[in-house]
C-alpha cells in the first residue's frame, strides 16, 4: 500500500496485483514457446494466444503440441524442436517462417540419472543451456524485441567448473546438474544482455524464475523413482508454490511492462517458491560478467554457433 495525500486528505493507494490483462492486445506479434506443451511453458503459451499473438509451440512431442495447440486456441502452430539434439535444433529456424517478435526459452530438462545427448552433452546441461543456447544463436538475426530465458533460483546454490561442466569427473547428482544448469544459463544471460546494450541493438534480453511449479517437472521423466519423487514434491508444491498460470507470470511480465533490459524477474513470496512477479536480485556469481563471456566462449565452442551480437 502506498500513502497519497490529496487536497489535505490522506488516502491509501493500493497497487493491484499484476494479471494476464496487462498484456493487452499482442495482435500481429510472432512469439516462439519452447516446452510449451506442458506447465509454465503451456500456462506461457496460453496466456500469449489469448492476448492476440501468434504463438509458435516450440516442442518435442508434435502429436501433444497439437492437443495443446486446439485446447489453447487462437493462431497457433506447432514446430518440432528437441533441445537436446543439435540436428533438431539447427533445423527449427528453417521450419519458420519471418521474424520472431520474442523468443521464449522455457523448455528444461531434470533428469533421474546421468546420460548424454546424441551430441555428447551431459542431458542436463545440453537440454537447459547448450540448446536454447545455440537456437538462439540461430534465431537472433530474426528476433525484433526480445529474449526471455527462464532461469531459476535454484542458481543460488550451484557452483561453477567450466573445466568440467558436463560432470564427467565431479559428483552427479540431479538437483546439482539441474542447478549447475541454471547458473550457466543466468550467466548466458548477464553476456546476452552486456553485448545486445553495447551493440546498441533494439533486442533486450531478461530472465526470470517462475518459482516451484511441481507440474513442470512432471513430462522430465517416466521412471518410477522420478514418478515418485514427482508426486511427493506435488502434494506439498500443491500448497506451497505456484501453478502453471501463476509461474508463467515472470515471463509475461518481462512482456507487459516497461522493466530494465537485464532484468532478473522473480516471485514475491518467501523462498521464491510462489507469489506475483517482481524484480529480484540474483547471486554474486550470477553477476560476474568475467565467469559469462567465459560461459559464453564455451557454450560456442560445444554448439558450433556464434553469439554474433
Amino acid at each position: 500500500m502506498q500513502s497519497l495525500l490529496t487536497n489535505g486528505i490522506s488516502l491509501t493507494a493500493v497497487t493491484l496485483p499484476w494479471t494476464p490483462d496487462r498484456l493487452g492486445d499482442l495482435t500481429g506479434k510472432r512469439i516462439v514457446v519452447t516446452g510449451a506443451t506442458n506447465g509454465v511453458g503451456l500456462g506461457t503459451a496460453r496466456a500469449l494466444a489469448i492476448a492476440g499473438a501468434h504463438v509458435i509451440l516450440a516442442v518435442r512431442n508434435t502429436e501433444l503440441g497439437a492437443r495443446r495447440a486446439a485446447e489453447i486456441g487462437g493462431s497457433t502452430s506447432v514446430v518440432r524442436l528437441d533441445l537436446a539434439d543439435l540436428s533438431s535444433v539447427r533445423a527449427f529456424p528453417g521450419l519458420i517462417d519471418g521474424h520472431v517478435d520474442i523468443l521464449i526459452n522455457n523448455a528444461g530438462a531434470l533428469t533421474d540419472r546421468r546420460t548424454d545427448t546424441v551430441d555428447g552433452f551431459e542431458t542436463t546441461l545440453g537440454t537447459n543451456l547448450l540448446g536454447p543456447f545455440a537456437l538462439t544463436n540461430l534465431l537472433l538475426g530474426r528476433v525484433r524485441s526480445q529474449i526471455i530465458n527462464v532461469g531459476s533460483d535454484a542458481h543460488r546454490t550451484a557452483t561453477l567448473r567450466l573445466d568440467d561442466l558436463h560432470l564427467r569427473r565431479g559428483r552427479w547428482t540431479r538437483l546439482g546438474a539441474y542447478a549447475q544448469s541454471k547458473l550457466a544459463v543466468m550467466l548466458w544471460g548477464l553476456e546476452l544482455d552486456r553485448r545486445l546494450r553495447a551493440a546498441g541493438s533494439p533486442v533486450t534480453a531478461r530472465l526470470t524464475h517462475p518459482g516451484w511449479v511441481a507440474s513442470n517437472l512432471s513430462h522430465l521423466s517416466d521412471s518410477p523413482l522420478m514418478s515418485l519423487a514427482h508426486r511427493t514434491v506435488k502434494s506439498v508444491a500443491d500448497r506451497l508454490g505456484n501453478d502453471i498460470d501463476q509461474g508463467a507470470a515472470p515471463t509475461l511480465y518481462c512482456i507487459s511492462e516497461p522493466i530494465p533490459p537485464g532484468s532478473y524477474v522473480g516471485v514475491s513470496g518467501r523462498f521464491g517458491l510462489r507469489g506475483g512477479p517482481v524484480l529480484i536480485g540474483r547471486s554474486a556469481l550470477a553477476c560476474d560478467y568475467d565467469t559469462a563471456a567465459r560461459l559464453v566462449a564455451f557454450a560456442e565452442n560445444e554448439t558450433g554457433t556464434k553469439l554474433e551480437v
